[in-house]
């Protein structure tokens, strides 16, 4: 019986799995970090998008280009 406990109290192979573990914890929240930091560019970027789409009208100017002034034949 004395054995077995040794032997319990020696084996590490639990002490990777708990590695692994915080590990992943710390690749997980360094992902929520930086979700959190580059989400509100990322909604900035989608409404000006948004908003230049609904602006262009596709028959007239299908590439969104600032109209050029008219040139003067004169």
């Amino acid at each position: 019986m004395l054995n077995a406990i040794n032997t319990f109290k020696n084996d590490e192979s639990g002490a990777v799995t708990v590695d692994w573990v915080v590990l992943t914890a710390a690749l997980v929240g360094l992902g929520l970090a930086v979700m959190g930091v580059v989400s509100g560019g990322i909604q900035d970027l989608s409404t000006n998008i948004s908003d230049t789409l609904t602006e262009t009208d596709p028959l007239t100017n299908p590439f969104g280009l600032p109209e050029e002034p008219a040139e003067d034949p004169a």
